[in-house]
């Protein structure tokens, strides 16, 4: 009687090598490497590929417009009054399209500072902003934002790096390197004091637009137009002396903190700081920048919240000093306080960006970027 299962010649004969007991490995046929084989490796290493090229396309094509600008500028000798024009053009690129940006965050926290019962939060606010007005409400006050913080920003940086260099000169090399935290704090001070004229007309339209329901101007020039025809000249200048005191100790935290955190970063990643791509720097200004925001947004938040109810509440002939007392006393110690953690957000963004794309355009020019250790070399030099 026949058997019902194949004997083992019989397998043997049909299957050949395939048997399962067999202990050496097969060797490695040329289907096995032919990729369209498999696809899901093939589209992944081509996406791979793909993304080198078109990396090392990116940097081909920066370094060629850089050296482009940069023989067209000439050389820029540092401390010159060109290598002072790039960085105040710097400042200027680095802060008003950034400041603006944020906008629908700075409209919600101005507007939750002077009422703090009017939303329950950014979410809130904006569905209820875009219900009444339309998505282009939530950029309400953009336009004096994009232009008093471009002038800030270019006189900030100009005149920081002015003065940094003004106070080192004074002190001697030896003492200004033993004592850079002071100058960075002078230099930032000084820097901040003459921004913020340039600023204050532009910040009163703002917080005045963004604290008002409905906005009382359409854009910059109309309220400027108002403001001075309501209240003369001195009413664009009445925040100056609370924008002072928000914004001077905020740059002071801005450009010291900044300065000393990339310099740890630094002497923790170890090397010279020109060791670094210009990526690499580029990133750990995001991250210093990121930081001492944080630190700026604590520092001065209880006088932003004074300048927005300053610009928002203050009565026509009342005194500066009058109207302080009579907000605190109506707010409270607390009261200062409204908004602060969409701040620290708002700030540490904004202040990782601007030093990222103010360090991104020095290196782009030529120059080296701000902060880190300074080599032996330069600090007895």
């Amino acid at each position: 009687m026949a058997s019902l299962f194949p004997t083992a010649s019989a397998l043997s004969a049909t299957f050949g090598q395939a048997s399962p007991y067999r202990s050496q490995a097969p060797k490695r046929s040329p289907a096995l490497a032919r990729t369209e084989l498999y696809p899901s490796w093939s589209v992944a290493e081509d996406a791979k590929q793909k993304t080198a090229q078109l990396s090392d396309a990116a940097v081909a094509e920066y370094t060629k417009l850089s050296q482009e600008a940069q023989a067209k500028t000439g050389k820029i000798e540092l401390y010159s009054g060109k290598y002072y024009a790039t960085c105040t053009f710097g400042g200027l690129m680095a802060c008003g399209l950034t400041h603006w940006a944020v906008t629908p965050l700075d409209l919600v926290k101005c507007r939750r500072q002077v009422n703090s019962k009017l939303y329950s939060g950014n979410l809130q606010g904006w569905r209820t902003i875009i219900a009444s007005d339309g998505f282009r409400g939530i950029y309400t006050g953009g336009s004096p934002t994009f232009f008093g913080y471009s002038v800030q920003g270019a006189a900030k940086y100009g005149f920081y790096e002015y003065f940094k260099k003004f106070y080192s000169d004074l002190a001697g090399p030896e003492a200004a390197y033993k004592n850079k935290t002071a100058i960075y704090l002078a230099g930032s001070a000084s820097a901040e004091f003459i921004a913020d004229i340039g600023l204050c007309p532009l910040e009163a339209v703002k917080v005045r637009m963004q604290t008002t329901l409905p906005p009382f101007a359409t854009g910059t020039l109309d309220g400027i137009n108002k403001i001075v025809k309501a209240e003369g000249v001195a009413g664009l200048y009445k925040g100056l002396y609370p924008l002072w005191a928000r914004q001077i100790p905020y740059t002071m935290m801005k450009f010291a903190s900044f300065e000393t955190i990339v310099e740890m970063i630094y002497a923790r990643l170890g090397g010279q700081k020109s060791d670094y791509t210009k990526g690499q720097q580029t990133g750990i200004a995001f991250t210093g920048g990121y930081l001492a925001g944080i630190l700026c947004a604590i520092v001065s938040h209880p006088a932003d919240v004074m300048v927005s109810k300053l610009n928002a509440t203050r009565k026509p002939g009342e005194g500066g000093g009058a109207a302080i007392s009579r907000i605190y006393k109506d707010i409270g110690f607390g009261g200062l306080w409204n908004g602060l953690p969409v701040r620290i957000v708002m700030i540490g963004t904004l202040t990782g960006l601007q030093w990222m794309i103010y360090d991104s355009f020095k290196i782009f020019m030529g120059l080296p970027s701000t902060g880190g250790a300074a080599p032996p070399a330069e600090a007895k030099a």
